[in-house]
This record gives structure tokens, C-alpha cells and sequence, in this order.
């Protein structure tokens, strides 16, 4: 099986900023609180004070008799979120982040071409980098790499802080069998309870079980899917009430200019784009916000008729921006009103039919041999362009697929 899913978990996220934006604190052992007081619970705490055996919900009275040198930190949620966003940009400079999954955790999606295990690894070593040069060299995080979201997310639990692991689906289950069930994203204690009524203690045991047992220790479907989730499989997501699909991106300062802004927005949309199609809608509004550091901003809104199609959509875009701000910082480009492609009538004009069917050839084209192996060529000045500033999914070091021009 291949390697799909690109999986990165921050370490000691909320304390490795604290450390980030203090250097005194670099070193320390240090616990993020809500407020300071004995009775509360560490929300974070660094590694320096995992090292005594304080986590997340150690009291702090606990904490401080673990290490009376500990220093405490008041929480700051909007600094997190700062950061978050910083990481999210830092990872879009080597590869689309594919969802979001909480403010220190996120999934790429690996395209053909980057599947081959030296190929992804190099890629989760691009990725750190870019975190370190971007975001700060505090900042740290394990990169799993698996057949599917779990067992990524399972690689980068085998190697913290700082680890990079890979596992395909023909080393499994032997590289997860030092871990425990608890250890499993999705096995609380009270499912821990319920495999041990069946029987099943340990990890070994959990993967004799066949798709009708693991039915049977669920109570229903969900342990079908289990089992094909712990066996390599990738496996469809539990259809959700999704409303919007968009990208933000903060612009270089050699970019901060109205024509860096349309340039920025323009790739943005072709991101947008392509995830609206692969997730199978499509949209009929636009979303457009500039902003700047002296908070001034511009934003406009579109409503059309519904796309998927990315010559509309960026004819759309290129004839409303007319963005005002001085210095714009970042750009966002949401799509909205989503509706799911068999709820939409096919076109009748044969022009609309033909790019639809020119985008979706795109798009396979890409999917099997690499993600920007083809594109318009009305993009190809945007696409130099913005590649050379700000590389949304280009790792210069890495082999390429020659990149062809679509007439």
C-alpha cells in the first residue's frame, strides 16, 4: 500500500511558544495555567518539565512539589493561534495542508509522486524546516508518515520530541506492537473496558480479531471501520455538514503590494479550487479579504451561479479585485454555499462542458503523477511567480515530474 497521509503533531505546543517568545524561559522547565493558583491544572507543560513527571491536568500544587523550580506561565490563546496560523503557512511553503485537525496537529494528503518512502521522509524534513526558519527554532514537532490518518498519526507517537517516522501498511501491525490500546487515538478506558471483555489485552491481540469481532467490541459499523483503519486502509470520512472551502496565506514583505495581492489570491483560488472538486462540490459564492498590520482591510463577496470550474471562478476573482489597502499582509479566499456535485445540473452549453471536462482531466492528471504536473497557461506567469516567493508546494531539493503546460 502507499504512503497517503503526512501526519505533524506540535510538541509541548503551548509551552514551546512561551519559550519561543521568551528566551529566559529557554531550557526551564516551565507549565502553561489558566490562572495562577495551586488548585488549578497545567494545560501545557514543556519538556524540560516532563522530564519530573508533570503533563497536562497535573495539578499545580503537584507540579511545584515534582519541581519547585518550575516557572508558570499564564495562558495567551490569541499568541497560540498567532503561532498556529505561522505553522499552518510554514507547512503550506512545502506541502497544502489537508485538514486541520486542532490548533497543534495536522494532515497533509500525499500525491503519487510523493508516496515513495524516501520521497515523503524528505518531505517531513522539509516541513520541519520550514516550521524552524519560519516560526521560530523553539518550535518542534513529530511527523508521522502511513497509509491513512491514524496510522500516521500513530508513527509520529512512536518518536517525541522532534521525531519523524514512517510506517506503510506492510510493517503493520509489528512496528505498533510496543504500544499499548490507550495509546491508539479513539480507545478511552471505557473502550479499553470493552476490548477486555472480549478478550483482547494487548495490541498483538487487537489485530486477530476479524472485521465481524471488531464489529462485535464497537456494537455497530464503526468497528469495520476501525479494523480497516488499523490494517492500512484508507477509509472515506464520516460524511460532514461542510460549509466553506478556503486559503489564507501571510504575503513577504517583497510582496505586500496590490499587485503581490492579486498574485497571492489568484494561487490561492487554484488551491481552492482543486480542493473543492476533489471533495466533491461545488460553490456559489467568493470571499475575498485583504488585511493589513494597522488592521485596515478590504473584502468583497460573489454570488454566482455554481462552479467547481476554475477559468469562471478566476474570471470572477480577476474582475472584483479591486482591493484599496496599503501594505496588505494577508490574503484569504473563501468559496461558500457549497452544494454536493450530484445535486447540480449539467451544463447545456457546450463551452461549460468542455471546461469542465478539461478541469477534471487536470485533475486527474495531477493526482496520478503529481500535484502541479499541469495547469493553465494563463496561471503559468502566477505560478513562477508566487513559486519563486513563496513556494506553496515545492521542495527545490526534491525530484520533479517536467512540468507541462495546458493550452
Amino acid at each position: 500500500m502507499a504512503l497517503r497521509c503526512l501526519f505533524l503533531d506540535m510538541n509541548s505546543f503551548f509551552a514551546s511558544v512561551e519559550q519561543q517568545c521568551n528566551p529566559e524561559l529557554r531550557g526551564r522547565p516551565i507549565a502553561v495555567v489558566p490562572v495562577m493558583s495551586d488548585t488549578t491544572s497545567c494545560i501545557a507543560a514543556s519538556y524540560e518539565a516532563k522530564a519530573f513527571g508533570i503533563r497536562t491536568g497535573t495539578n499545580v500544587g503537584e507540579a511545584k512539589i515534582r519541581c519547585p523550580q518550575i516557572q508558570l506561565v499564564t495562558g495567551e490563546h490569541d499568541k497560540y493561534r498567532e503561532y498556529h496560523e505561522l505553522i499552518v503557512q510554514a507547512v503550506g511553503r512545502v506541502l497544502p495542508v489537508d485538514k486541520v485537525l486542532s490548533v497543534d496537529e495536522m494532515v497533509c494528503r500525499l500525491y503519487s509522486n510523493e508516496q515513495d518512502p524516501e520521497v515523503a521522509l524528505s518531505l517531513g524534513r522539509a516541513i520541519k524546516e520550514s516550521i524552524y526558519q519560519n516560526t521560530g527554532d523553539c518550535l518542534r514537532c513529530s511527523v508521522g508518515v502511513g497509509p491513512n490518518t491514524l496510522i500516521a498519526k500513530m508513527a509520529a507517537e512512536l518518536k517525541k520530541p522532534d521525531g519523524l517516522v514512517a510506517i506503510d501498511a506492510d510493517e503493520l501491525p509489528g512496528r505498533l506492537l510496543s504500544l499499548t490500546l490507550l495509546d491508539f487515538p479513539g480507545i478511552n478506558r471505557r473502550m479499553l473496558r470493552r476490548f477486555q471483555t472480549h478478550g483482547v489485552y494487548r495490541v498483538e491481540q487487537m489485530y486477530t480479531l476479524s472485521k465481524i469481532e471488531m464489529r462485535s467490541v464497537f456494537g455497530g459499523v464503526m468497528g469495520e471501520r476501525w479494523w480497516l483503519l488499523i490494517h492500512g486502509a484508507e477509509v472515506a470520512d464520516l460524511p460532514t455538514e461542510r460549509k466553506t472551502v478556503g486559503h489564507s496565506y501571510v504575503m513577504p514583505p517583497e510582496m505586500r503590494t496590490f499587485a503581490g495581492a492579486s498574485i497571492i489570491a489568484r494561487r490561492l483560488l487554484e488551491k481552492a479550487a482543486e480542493r473543492l472538486r476533489r471533495l466533491g462540490f461545488h460553490a456559489r459564492t467568493m470571499d475575498i479579504y485583504v488585511t493589513s498590520y494597522d488592521h485596515d482591510f478590504w473584502k468583497t463577496h460573489i454570488r454566482f451561479d455554481a462552479s467547481q470550474d476554475l477559468w469562471t471562478l478566476m474570471n470572477l476573482l480577476i474582475s472584483k479585485f479591486d482591493c484599496p489597502v496599503r501594505r496588505p499582509v494577508k490574503v484569504a479566499i473563501t468559496l461558500g454555499d457549497l452544494i454536493a456535485d450530484d445535486a447540480v445540473t449539467p451544463s447545456l452549453f457546450s463551452e461549460e462542458r468542455q471546461r469542465h471536462i478539461a478541469t477534471r482531466t487536470v485533475d486527474t492528471i495531477n493526482e496520478k503523477f503529481g500535484r502541479g504536473t499541469i495547469w493553465p497557461a494563463s496561471l503559468t506567469g502566477v505560478r513562477l511567480h508566487a513559486g519563486d516567493k513563496i513556494a506553496f508546494s515545492k521542495v527545490s531539493d526534491l525530484p520533479t515530474k517536467a512540468k507541462v503546460e495546458a493550452a
